[in-house]
């Protein structure tokens, strides 16, 4: 049978010391448990890091933009080093993957990117996969590597993501681990503090935002601490941080790549009217649409939102913003057919 795909997720945090060294204990433990798994997944591993193992070279280190590209440059072969020094006892090998926000966003690099990783898994061999921070474009680059793996578990259709990070899951106002959450809404969203560690991007705001596709995309997400012993065996199992409960509905692969790895470009508001529309899985049409926030060209990828601002899905859109404007409220100019619609 087919092996399921996990992708597992470790933070700048969760995998350094306080004084912001790469723990090697710490690999030593994903290592161990990863060799645990393999036999039974097929498994990505998206891993921060590389800044942190980096920085260290540079002179008077300040954090800018360069001087992060630079010390990614240096990081990223070390990290992969270290990985791979702590896997090979367990016979496991591992590959570098260096992704950019285009390999996503067109389709065809995604299907090679998959092809790739399916080639490795064949022979037994374990993707790392990191931004490629060196090249990446200030606009087009993902916000943190929390989209990355989100992007990735749901293109490939993943059973589960696991988020590693330096608190133990989601916490409720007293402190106490909330170990399940059947849906990430705004009251989820509150609970997330709004600072960042001192050596990553991310923070639990974006771990939650990102489980929330997933979850969508039907995948059950689990954000989990490596402190807690045999973390990665019991997160698996749902014995141990926060589980975020997938959603169960059916969504095609290709949109499944558009509702997350497509380049979003735009922007539009609709009426309530529309938005049944939609729920019944209709084309949304010109006539629901209330206002153009960001614009858009024919075959881009837009976000479409209810009037109290909340989304309802992205979609692919057949006609240029700007010729909208001069196009009249008629009923029957379709501004995104059904089949390029995912509800969100």
């Amino acid at each position: 049978m087919k092996k399921p795909i996990i992708v597992i997720k470790f933070g700048s945090a969760s995998i350094t010391t306080s004084d912001g060294e790469v723990d090697e204990r710490t690999l030593l433990e994903i290592a161990r448990q990863v060799a645990q798994l393999q036999p039974y997944y097929n498994i990505v591993l998206v891993s921060s890091g590389a800044v942190a193992a980096g920085k260290k070279f540079l002179t008077r280190y300040a954090g800018t933009l360069s001087e992060r590209k630079a010390a990614a440059a240096i990081g990223n072969p070390l990290l992969l080093q270290l990985y791979s020094t702590y896997f090979k006892p367990f016979k496991i090998a591992l590959a570098q993957s260096l992704c950019e926000r285009q390999h996503f966003a067109n389709r065809n690099q995604f299907v090679q990117l998959k092809s790739t990783y399916e080639t490795l898994w064949k022979n037994n061999i374990i993707p790392v996969a990191n931004e490629n921070d060196v090249v990446s474009n200030k606009e087009l680059k993902f916000s943190d590597n929390d989209e990355l793996a989100t992007l990735i578990a749901v293109g490939f259709g993943a059973e589960q993501i696991l988020f590693s990070t330096s608190v133990l899951g989601v916490l409720d106002a007293k402190g106490n681990v909330i170990p399940e959450l059947k849906v990430i809404d705004k009251a989820a969203l509150s609970l997330a503090r709004t600072d960042k560690s001192s050596v990553g991007l991310g923070g639990m705001t974006s771990k939650l935002n990102f489980a929330r596709l997933a979850n969508q995309m039907g995948i059950r997400a689990v954000i989990f601490s490596m402190q807690t012993e045999n973390a990665l065996l019991k997160a698996i199992k749902g014995e141990t941080g926060t589980i975020c409960l997938a959603q169960l509905k059916k969504v095609s692969s290709r949109n499944k790549w558009l509702a997350s790895g497509s380049l979003i470009k735009g922007k539009v508001i609709i009426d309530q009217g529309a938005v049944q529309a939609l729920l019944q899985r209709k084309s949304l049409l010109l006539v629901g649409v209330k206002d153009v926030v960001q614009p858009f060209e024919a075959g881009e990828v837009f976000q479409v939102f209810d009037e109290t601002e909340n989304i309802v899905a992205v979609a692919k859109s057949k006609w240029d913003a700007g010729d909208l404007i001069d196009k009249e409220k008629r009923t029957d100019i379709v501004l995104a057919h059904a089949d390029d619609i995912v509800l969100l």
